[in-house]
């Protein structure tokens, strides 16, 4: 479904990925793992197209996307849940999500099935539909972001650091939708600083380190080698 060639990606002067080469097959929950400032968020927003590469391609579907806008993305069935949720803390809960599937156009019929099939996955989501997403709690707002995400007709789902800054016992509820996520078969790019809760999720594990892949293998493997954990996750 996707493939990634070569990907290079800039700041400026300061070079962020170093040629990352990988593919992901349709349906694959995929953990990208890694010290911080090893580029993992870097390649999240080049194929959500926030991050313009400077050189390589991608294809989604074996159509070349690299550079494409963020709204193209999502009409090509790309969506991100983004690290540090970033919600409309000023729009209601059920604003947000409108606004989630707002670049696809749908009719009101069809953006209300899906919003209540959000609701389905988030019953808290639902209690506090017309509650601003600002007074939430960050659990409440992740599961805003997430849901958000699922308001369109996705392909492919993003998650940049889902777990960050919250309680083991919303992690367990927010890790069981990502499970069901899984089984229903979309496919997910999942970055994560708890790697082990994300191997545990993932199919797949690749390891980055300074903006370029040094391991892509079963996440079983890494669970498994100590010194692969050891040398590049410190776990």
């Amino acid at each position: 479904m996707l493939k990634i060639d070569k990907l290079t990606a800039h700041y400026d002067a300061a070079q962020a990925l170093f040629g990352v080469s990988l593919e992901i097959a349709a349906g694959e929950t995929v953990a990208l793992v890694g010290a911080n400032g090893a580029g993992k968020s870097t390649l999240l927003k080049c194929l959500m197209g926030l991050v313009k590469p400077t050189g390589g391609s991608i294809l989604l579907d074996g159509k070349p996307v690299a550079g494409k806008s963020p709204v193209q993305m999502v009409r090509l069935g790309l969506a991100l849940s983004p690290e540090g949720r970033e919600v409309f803390g000023s729009l209601s809960v059920e604003e947000n999500l409108q606004l989630g599937a707002v670049s696809l156009r749908l009719a009101k019929g069809e953006e209300a099935i899906r919003r209540e099939e959000v609701f389905a996955r988030f019953p808290k989501l639902k209690e506090r539909r017309t509650q601003l997403a600002g007074t939430l709690s960050g659990g409440e707002q992740q599961m805003l972001a997430i849901g958000r995400a699922l308001a369109r007709d996705i392909k492919v789902l993003l998650l940049d650091e889902p777990y960050e800054g919250l309680a083991p016992v919303i992690v367990d509820e927010i890790e069981k939708t990502l499970n069901i996520i899984k089984q229903q078969g979309i496919t997910t790019i999942l970055v994560e600083q708890n790697a082990v809760r994300a191997l545990k999720l993932a199919d797949r594990a690749v390891i980055l380190e300074t903006g370029g892949v040094v391991f892509d293998g079963t996440a079983r493997e890494v669970l498994e080698n100590e010194q692969l954990r050891h040398d590049y996750l410190a776990i």
